[in-house]
């Protein structure tokens, strides 16, 4: 075995043995996943400079360019610092097809288009997920065990997990029921659009995390990991 797959095997075993509740496995992945403050912040940034420099400027290229060097500024912050680009180029990648959009009509409400298709196929998946049983989050917990199906095994897990996944895909289905009607709409709408998108974006994520945190805070779910796991 050469060392790289030695020291993924034993990242695995410090996540197993870090967590002993399923509660806790998925608040740690949760934190992860988002990214924390700064992730969110990162996230919204290139949507606000888009939006606040077309509200101004009203100039579809003007914005998409103060969307994209806001995003590029705080990669390089990143990359300044040494510390985790993943977040910043998701951002990256998510305002360059919105400018790909938004260029190729001329209308900068279309660069609120992708973000709304992106919500709503991840809705849809995540609602597929619950309706047969194999809740999103539940692979949460398999990523901390090492057993990406071994927590189906338990009813009280698999429960658990489909009532996060709701409160997972609830802020990607509302944006979708609120944005998606505003966009119909004739005329310009990139202004609401935005206003939508910000107040949408980190503060309903953290507001669907703060219940996802208040539902596991109540559990106390053991967490069993794979046998491997436990060798030394």
């Amino acid at each position: 075995m050469d060392q790289s797959v030695d020291e993924s095997v034993s990242a695995d075993r410090r996540d197993a043995r870090a967590h002993d509740t399923v509660e806790a496995a998925v608040r740690a992945q949760l934190a992860k996943a988002l990214g924390g403050v700064r992730g969110m912040i990162e996230a919204a940034v290139p949507t606000i400079g888009f939006t606040g420099t077309y509200l101004v400027a009203k100039d579809v290229k003007t914005a998409v360019i103060a969307g994209v060097a806001a995003a590029v500024v705080l990669l390089a912050v990143r990359v300044a610092q040494r510390s985790n680009p993943q977040f910043v180029l998701n951002s990256l990648v998510g305002i360059a097809i919105a400018a790909f959009f938004a260029l190729r009509s001329g209308k900068a409400e279309d660069a609120f288009l992708p973000g709304i298709i992106y919500n709503a196929v991840y809705s849809a998946g995540m609602l597929a997920s619950i309706a047969v049983r194999w809740p999103l989050v539940g692979f949460i917990i398999g990523s901390v065990t090492g057993d990406p199906t071994a927590w189906r095994s338990d009813p009280g897990v698999v429960r658990l997990c489909s009532r996060l996944t709701w409160l997972l895909m609830a802020p990607c289905l509302l944006r979708v029921v609120v944005q998606y009607p505003i966009w119909l709409m004739s005329g310009d709408q990139s202004g609401p659009l935005g206003i939508a998108k910000i107040a949408m974006g980190w503060p309903l994520q953290v507001a669907a995390l703060a219940l996802m945190v208040a539902l596991l805070a109540r559990g106390n779910t053991p967490l069993a990991a794979r046998p491997e796991a436990e060798d030394a």
